[in-house]
């Protein structure tokens, strides 16, 4: 029999994504706004690095468990760029995509049985990985009135139940897009210091925020190096596949996570790593920020059409791809966002995901829609979808 700590519900968008795959095979004329994945790729640099590292026939062997040096002095180099920190690269590790930096930081900051506490509605796979590693997760339902995202009144409210060891932190969010202030993550970075609580800031959205240009987002070492961060190359540098994403860690947890990810994995993917050292140049800086400014403009889009689209209250996307709302009128003829998003998809061909993949008791209100597939797919989609709901 599989294991207790198995058990953990299936992430639904990769469930809609194997179906989006088998009507397209059938012939069908899929819009796919179900994943966060940009529809442009990687940068034009990181694709003829990796295409010119393979033709030379380079023998990739394992790499540092924390990846190799030059990527993470890169990394270094862009942390200054953005946000003026000066990084030890020695305090910055590789890994499998985010999805592997959460591995490795929760189990190198937390103990089995600990209280880890997040926003409801948020990302399912904290929720699932915490579990499964025996973490106990205290929700923190945060709706429209604190705009999806944790506060210090909802925190002291988890805490004089018990104690809690953990916040996860998302800025900008998925599934809701919404952002921190500063003076909001300065105030979280605070409480969490005074109460003991490991944050990890979740910021792999960064410089995919709007307006374009504006904003890239705020890094929690800008206000604490005792906080873990956690990133990628997926969102802003469109290169969800190759999986390779990052930690800036804490010095109290760099020998923890270095023997962690010797054990689970032995090294990032090699070729990903030497490709990912050309994503730093000016022209791919230019190439992601075009593409952001794409995701704006089919942003603009979703927004524009809210009144024809006759839903509920929506979060109001600061940044990243996502357009989250309650479906309001349209739960009249559907019930729940489940049933509404089938017949979304077999009737006109638009796949959207269910919200319960992200909030458990709310979801089954709501549904998110990734605008990362552009203002054309965005633009056709909005028209079938209104059309579905006459």
């Amino acid at each position: 029999m599989a294991s207790s700590r198995s058990a953990v519900p299936p992430f639904e968008v990769m469930q809609v994504l194997d179906q989006v795959a088998t009507l397209r095979a059938a012939g069908r004329d899929i819009i796919s706004l179900c994943a966060g994945e940009p529809a442009g790729g990687a940068p034009s640099a990181v694709n003829q690095a990796a295409a010119k590292l393979h033709a030379a026939g380079q023998v990739f062997g394992y790499t540092s468990p924390l990846g190799i040096w030059p990527l993470r002095e890169k990394l270094a180099e862009h942390y200054r760029r953005w946000y003026g920190l000066d990084i030890n690269p020695a305090q910055i590790a590789i890994t499998t995509g985010s999805s592997g930096g959460f591995l490795l930081t929760f189990l190198a900051a937390f103990e089995a049985g600990d209280r880890v506490a997040l926003a409801r509605p948020g990302y399912p796979a904290y929720r699932n990985i915490l579990t499964s590693l025996g973490c106990e997760v205290v929700d923190l339902e945060c709706g429209p009135d604190v705009r999806f995202q944790p506060t210090v009144e909802l925190l002291d409210a988890a805490l004089a139940q018990a104690p809690l060891k953990g916040l996860i932190l998302a800025s900008p969010a998925n599934p809701t897009g919404t952002m921190v202030s500063r003076d909001e993550l300065a105030a979280l970075t605070t409480w969490c210091q005074q109460q003991g609580v490991r944050l990890i800031s979740d910021e792999i959205y960064h410089g995919v925020t709007y307006p374009v240009g504006t904003n890239r987002g705020t890094s929690a070492w800008e206000l604490t190096q005792s906080a873990v961060v956690v990133s990628s190359f997926s969102k802003y540098w469109g290169m969800t596949g190759w999986r390779i994403g990052w930690l800036v860690l804490p010095a109290d947890l760099v020998d923890a996570v270095d023997a962690l990810a010797g054990n689970l994995a032995l090294c990032p993917p090699a070729p990903a790593q030497y490709a990912a050292l050309e994503a730093f140049t000016d022209q791919s800086y230019a190439e992601c920020d075009a593409q952001v400014a794409e995701f704006a403009e089919a942003r603009r889009l979703l927004l524009d059409a809210e009144p024809r689209l006759n839903w509920g209250v929506s979060a109001p996307a600061d940044g990243a791809f996502y357009y989250y709302a309650d479906l309001g009128p349209q739960l009249e003829r559907w019930g729940t966002s489940g049933a509404y998003a089938a017949a979304l998809l077999e009737q006109t061909g638009v796949a959207v995901t269910p919200g319960r993949d992200f909030d458990a008791a709310l979801g089954s209100r709501t549904v998110r829609l990734s605008f990362a597939a552009g203002a054309p797919a965005i633009g056709e989609a909005i028209e079938r979808i209104i059309a579905f709901q006459r």
